[in-house]
């Protein structure tokens, strides 16, 4: 289910024009900002999962057999209850089946609780949900910002990120996270909105 950013982004939008003049044409280029999340669900970091090194045809049909195998809702406990057959039928990997139960279990045994998530810091919810099998800092980065609504998120790994910048900034290489977190000092508390008109600049968008 995706439901519109409930942040205001007409303050955002306005800062990274004044503060940045590069970032200000891709804006006037790219046009408003139309940053959606997710619901902050262990569906939605499965479907994360899932979609990781897959193009997105085929991860959107094999997240349907599984969300169709799962029963009506799809939760950790109805994941758990699927059988290696079952799970493979779906057309998962076994690093992906392995992930997806290790983040079931991480759910099942309260270690991960969708539901407090909101009430930690960044820097927290990444520790936790780095926590889990095949999910890595820039995982959690992206579920900060497509499901959590985190404001100020800057995923100085992406590459798609660091493509913009060295497109829109002309540089002679693609810059390092260091360089990147100096070109993106500016663009705090919106670097989350920031980032969205970076990927948009290059017509493509991360998904959590």
């Amino acid at each position: 289910m995706m439901i519109v950013w409930s942040q205001a982004m007409e303050t955002a939008v306005l800062h990274l024009r004044t503060c940045d003049p590069v970032l200000a044409k891709i804006i006037e280029r790219v046009g408003p900002c139309q940053l959606a999340s997710r619901e902050p669900t262990f569906e939605t970091l499965a479907r994360s999962i899932t979609f990781q090194q897959l193009h997105g045809k085929a991860a959107a049909t094999i997240f349907d057999r599984l969300r169709k195998a799962a029963g009506r809702r799809f939760t950790a406990a109805a994941f758990l209850r699927l059988t290696p057959e079952q799970l493979r039928a779906c057309g998962l990997s076994r690093q992906k089946i392995a992930s997806l139960t290790d983040l079931a279990e991480h759910v099942v045994s309260r270690r991960i609780n969708f539901r407090r998530l909101h009430t930690l810091e960044d820097e927290e919810v990444i520790a936790q949900l780095s926590g889990v099998r095949g999910v890595g800092v820039w995982t959690a980065q992206m579920f900060l910002i497509f499901a959590l609504q985190r404001p100020n998120v800057m995923p100085l790994e992406d590459l798609g990120i660091r493509n913009a910048v060295r497109k829109a900034y002309g540089l002679a290489e693609i810059p390092k996270s260091a360089e990147l977190a100096k070109i993106a000092a500016k663009w705090h508390p919106h670097c989350s909105v920031a980032s969205w008109y970076l990927w948009r600049s290059l017509d493509g968008a991360a998904a959590c």
